[in-house]
Parts: structure tokens; C-alpha cells; sequence
């Protein structure tokens, strides 16, 4: 239980109780703060029980679990199993070219590239399986696959060409892209992807700042949140 004490107490106490006495209360502070994310998670969870879709309902308080990463509480269901529905079975996905057939899986894939994968055998092989000139090719079979790339970091380094008069103090520089935000790291293309983290993923800043550091970006919360802020404010604010 957390002690009440007077001003006249706390003039009275020398610097070392002080500092005692802020540390004691920085860490009930953080124990509410966890406590209070756990509530919220409930909620959310809650919320989702009583008007998500009924195939994404959570139909058993045993999937709910609450764990600790990197001195977060946060809140985990087996949504695997939640979700999961052994009658939506996928349809076949090896046919071959002379049998084509229209149905979800096409209508899935027809929007995305393409990329062509060829298996062929060698003469060798052919020779060795058939023997010389006694084999012929049939339509391939063909099935598909997703092939996910996992996001890609790179640093554009602009090099801009400047120029200057011999004669008089005139410079000028080539065209280039103007900044988003001056003497910041931060791209167009970045705090896009942090932004729709953020707003449209419902991802907190701080389990994103995880996620860079899995492609080896540095980037803290703090450095979100100020991009976020003065992107909104510079360039969304005429909209809201």
C-alpha cells in the first residue's frame, strides 16, 4: 500500500530518502502501467468476443495467456486454433496445363506476379532413364506456391552534384528530393510503413520497434512518435 506523506515530512528527509522514495514509487508506477495494459488487452479481447465475426470469436478462457517480453506484459490466445476450420480445406494445387480449372485458388492468384520456375532434366538423365531417342515430353505439371519475401532495409545515400560560377559566387545544385523532415533519417516509404503499422495494423510503437530491430533498423519508439507527430502536423493536418 503506497504511503501518503506531508509536505513537512518530505522537507524533512535528507536527499538519500528521497531518492529511495522516487525509486520506490518509479516502480509501483510501472507495475500499474503493466496491470493497466493487461486490463486494456481484456478489453480488447472482450470487445472481439462480443462483436468481432463469429468465426473469429474466442470460445474457450484457456486460450487466453498473458506473458512478459522485455519487461512487457502482453496478452497471447492460440489464435491458430481459434481460427482454424478443417472444412475450409484448400483445393488441389497441383493440376496440369491441359486441365485448367477456374475457381477461388484462380481468382487468388490471378492479381499476382509471377515468377517461372522450369525443372527439367538433362539429355543424360533422359538417355539414362529411356535409353537414346526413346522418350518424348508431355504437358508439365504445374502447381503453385506463395513465395513471400520478408521486408528489405536499405539506406539511399543522395549524392547531389553542385556546381559553381568561375567567374562570379554563383553555386547551384542539381534537382533532388526534397526531405521530410529536416536533418532526420526518416523516408517517405518509412513512415508510411509506420503509419500503417500504427493506424491501420493497430501494432504499438513499441512491439514495431522490435520488428526493425529484426532488420538490424535502430529505430526507438520515441523516434516514431516524433515522426508520426510532426509528419501529421506538417503534412496531414490541412486534411483533418
Amino acid at each position: 500500500m503506497a504511503m501518503n506523506y506531508t509536505e513537512e515530512q518530505l522537507n524533512n528527509f535528507d536527499k538519500a530518502t528521497l531518492v529511495q522514495l522516487f525509486l520506490v514509487q518509479q516502480d509501483q508506477l510501472k507495475e500499474i502501467d503493466n496491470k493497466l495494459q493487461i486490463l486494456i488487452e481484456q478489453v480488447a479481447v472482450l470487445n472481439n468476443k462480443k462483436f468481432g465475426s463469429s468465426s473469429e470469436k474466442l470460445t474457450d478462457s484457456n486460450q487466453l495467456s498473458f506473458t512478459e517480453i522485455n519487461g512487457e506484459i502482453v496478452l497471447f490466445f492460440n489464435e491458430a486454433e481459434v481460427l482454424a476450420d478443417e472444412e475450409a480445406k484448400e483445393q488441389s494445387a497441383t493440376k496440369t496445363r491441359s486441365k485448367k480449372r477456374v475457381g477461388k485458388r484462380a481468382e487468388d492468384l490471378k492479381n499476382l506476379p509471377k515468377v517461372l520456375v522450369e525443372h527439367k532434366m538433362t539429355e543424360e538423365e533422359l538417355r539414362e532413364a529411356f535409353g537414346e531417342d526413346s522418350w518424348k515430353q508431355l504437358p508439365d505439371e504445374v502447381y503453385s506456391r506463395y513465395k513471400f519475401t520478408p521486408a528489405k532495409v536499405e539506406v539511399e545515400e543522395h549524392h547531389v552534384a553542385v556546381y559553381a560560377s568561375k567567374k562570379t559566387d554563383k553555386m547551384v545544385k542539381a534537382d533532388h528530393p526534397g526531405y521530410l523532415l529536416r536533418n532526420s533519417l526518416v523516408s517517405p516509404s518509412l513512415e508510411a510503413a509506420i503509419m500503417n503499422g500504427k493506424y491501420v495494423n493497430g501494432a504499438p510503437f513499441a512491439r514495431m520497434e522490435k520488428e526493425f530491430e529484426r532488420y538490424g533498423l535502430p529505430i526507438t519508439r520515441q523516434n516514431m512518435a516524433n515522426w508520426t507527430i510532426h509528419c501529421g502536423e506538417r503534412y496531414l493536418a490541412i486534411i483533418y
